[in-house]
């Protein structure tokens, strides 16, 4: 029995970890907003609040199902209780990555950054647990229609979780050490905002396409970079 739970389990960890991707991205952004002291800290914080948010909303899975019920009607189109996490989710990714990157293309044209100027530490984890929120829902409905076993559930996110603690020190650093990185980053997460904001309106948008394309725009910035060092 607990063979035929294996391939179930490695499955949902590993997408579980591929959704968390997402979740490290922002949190790594965010974190380069304190001090270099606090930044290890916040990670640590958004992230084991992450698997606290999962395990606790796996608890209330009952009542996680009915968020699919639809609650009222807008041109057609149904908007269930899910929905609207993920129209709000999205929405406030797709202004956060926005305005990220206007700050971003401020600090190239004039040489400063209006966005470096340090937040506080209790403002930018209260945005963490806002989209720690919206990606564990969508992430534990997921995982419902996957697997029936609680168990299996509770290992996947312990163990994705995990790894993407031990996985976040790595990404940060590297994102705080290439800047055009960090914009790609940001991108990214402009998609993801968008998908989660077409998702809470019912047009799917296969999440293998996103991340094929971001891969493939990583892979071309990494030659890049490579070839500017040789010169």
């Amino acid at each position: 029995m607990v063979l035929d739970a294996i391939v179930p389990l490695l499955s949902l960890i590993a997408l579980e970890v591929i959704l968390g991707i997402d979740n490290v991205v922002f949190i790594s952004i965010l974190s380069d907003k304190l001090p270099p002291e606090q930044r290890s800290k916040l990670r640590y914080w958004g992230l084991g609040l992450a698997m606290v948010i999962r395990l606790a909303l796996l608890a209330v899975i009952s009542w996680i199902l009915k968020l699919d019920t639809v609650l009222f009607t807008v041109a057609d189109i149904g908007i269930s209780g899910k929905g609207l996490i993920l129209i709000a989710g999205g929405i406030f990714l797709l202004y956060k990555s926005t305005r990220e990157i206007f700050h971003k293309t401020e600090e190239d044209a004039d040489g400063i950054n209006p966005g470096t100027k340090q937040g506080s530490f209790q403002k930018l984890l209260s945005e963490i647990i806002l989209l720690d929120l919206v990606f564990s829902i969508d992430s534990i409905i997921t995982a419902v229609g996957m697997v029936q076993e609680l168990w299996i559930m509770y290992t996947a996110v312990i163990v994705a979780v995990s790894i993407m603690l031990v996985a976040s020190k790595p990404i940060s650093h590297f994102i705080q050490k290439h800047p055009s990185f960090k914009v790609l980053a940001l991108c990214f997460l402009m998609m993801i905002g968008l998908s989660l904001l077409a998702e809470g309106l019912h047009v799917k948008i296969p999440k293998g396409y996103i991340y094929f394309s971001m891969a493939f725009a990583f892979l071309v910035d990494l030659i890049q970079l490579k070839t500017l060092k040789k010169k």
